[in-house]
């Protein structure tokens, strides 16, 4: 077991009605199965107060009402609900995703290929070769962090950010991989291509369509075949192919 995930939880305030639920300082897969497994079981047994909760990296935000439920009542449920446990394994979808790499629709793909010394094909296999797995969801609306980034590809973030950056971008930065929902939003991520998959839809019963958890895999597409399913993404159709429910290290 990474040290990290040995770490005791650190229960937090953040303001007068939520509590962080702190598992770790690193960004680390063992330390992200402990917060999704937190927030699961708190799905399937709720306590009565609690509003709202967001999963991320490290930490899970428990938003709750001080007037149903005081702070050190809800810390201590909270914590003896972490030590009780629920398997992360359940519920985790894996996603495939297409992915038009180059070009206009990934214009740093060609230099992020010449910086790692590799032929565009071959950051392409790299890049689309790997298993993701989505940390957290956040900073816009069906924006997904991902790890599993291979590090032979690993690269820094750019050092001006865009202030605009194309709707369902699929970057990297780091040793993280990303993809945007379907809006223009700034970065200073390396934009390899474009999915026609909307991340984020206010319009489908579920509108975000990712969950801390699941995992993508990545698979290149022609630009005939992209426009046809950005086509029918934009009719309503998912076009993200979900394979399985299952793991994260499946």
């Amino acid at each position: 077991m990474n040290q990290t995930s040995a770490i005791p939880p650190r229960v937090l305030d953040a303001g007068e009605g939520g509590l962080v639920v702190e598992f770790g300082s690193d960004v680390d897969e063992a330390v992200n199965r402990q917060v999704i497994a937190l927030d699961r079981a708190l799905g399937v047994h709720p306590i009565d107060g609690v509003r709202e909760t967001v999963p991320t990296y490290r930490s899970l935000l428990v938003l709750f009402d001080p007037l149903r439920i005081a702070r050190d009542a809800l810390a201590s449920q909270l914590l003896a609900l972490q030590t009780r446990g629920a398997p992360e394994t359940e519920g985790g979808t894996l996603w495939r995703i297409p992915v038009l790499y180059g070009g206009e629709h990934g214009v740093d793909l060609d230099a992020v290929a010449r910086l790692h010394g590799l032929a565009t094909e071959e950051l392409i296999a790299l890049h689309s070769g790997a298993l993701y797995r989505v940390y957290m969801i956040g900073f816009a609306p069906g924006f997904a962090y991902l790890g599993g980034l291979p590090e032979r590809i690993h690269t820094s973030r750019r050092t001006d950010p865009r202030p605009k950056t194309p709707p369902r971008s699929v970057s990297i930065g780091g040793r993280q991989a990303a993809v945007s929902p379907p809006i223009e939003v700034p970065s200073g991520w390396h934009l390899l291509g474009q999915t026609p998959v909307r991340s984020y839809d206010p319009g489908r019963e579920k509108p975000f369509l990712f969950a801390p958890g699941d995992t993508l895999r990545f698979y290149p597409v022609a630009g005939d075949d992209y426009r046809d399913m950005l086509a029918a993404a934009e009719a309503g159709a998912l076009v993200a192919e979900a394979v399985a429910a299952q793991g994260a290290s499946a």
